[in-house]
């Protein structure tokens, strides 16, 4: 499983941008909904699971799209069920952790 992820620091927070490495480039539509999963915002580089799981663990905000990233997100008890929101079946989580 591959993930494509970008990472930057934001106000001394270590910011990850996920996905799963499927979706780049993809806009998802719904309605008059709109999200681009675009290269310069999740697609630094394609990482494997093992560091996807690090960079997770590490992370204090957390910005993820697929479902194979939210799924290893809550496998590591990152996040829950009740915040993830879909556009056209396709899940999107934000965490922020304290």
């Amino acid at each position: 499983m591959q993930f494509s992820v970008k990472i930057t620091e934001y106000q001394k927070n270590l910011m990850l941008n996920i996905c799963d490495a499927d979706l780049l480039g993809k806009n998802i539509v719904q309605n008059e909904l709109t999200m681009t999963i675009s290269k310069s915002y999740y697609g630094d580089q394609i990482i494997e699971e093992d560091e996807a799981k690090k960079l997770l663990e590490n992370s204090t905000i957390i910005n993820m799209v697929g479902k194979n990233t939210i799924s290893l997100s809550l496998e590591l008890g990152i996040g829950s069920e009740n915040g993830i929101k879909k556009i056209s079946g396709v899940p999107f989580l934000i965490v922020f952790k304290m």
